[in-house]
């Protein structure tokens, strides 16, 4: 596996921030939560997934519908949010 550089890890670092800092004003979640949560940028992805489907306007029912016929795409969000109500 290559290194990475400093300063890819750097606006790696700084990406995850501001994701999780724009995240947790919408959230009862704190910035560091969500970037302990939802390290890597797939984690992410998942999760912007999930809440697209969970805050959209369509009813609870639509929204049961999209989150059966997506869930391969969320499964990862869902899980690691049920287990942080779980064990905290």
């Amino acid at each position: 596996m290559a290194k990475r550089s400093k300063i890819a890890e750097i606006t790696s670092t700084e990406t995850k921030k501001e994701f999780a800092d724009k995240l947790s004003r919408y959230t009862t979640l704190t910035a560091e939560e969500i970037q302990q949560l939802f390290p890597k940028k797939s984690d992410r992805e998942e999760l912007m997934e999930l809440l697209k489907i969970v805050n959209s306007d369509a009813n609870d029912k639509v929204k049961k519908t999209r989150l059966v016929e997506n869930i391969s795409k969320v499964s990862g969000a869902v899980i690691t949010i049920g287990k942080k109500f779980l064990v905290s």
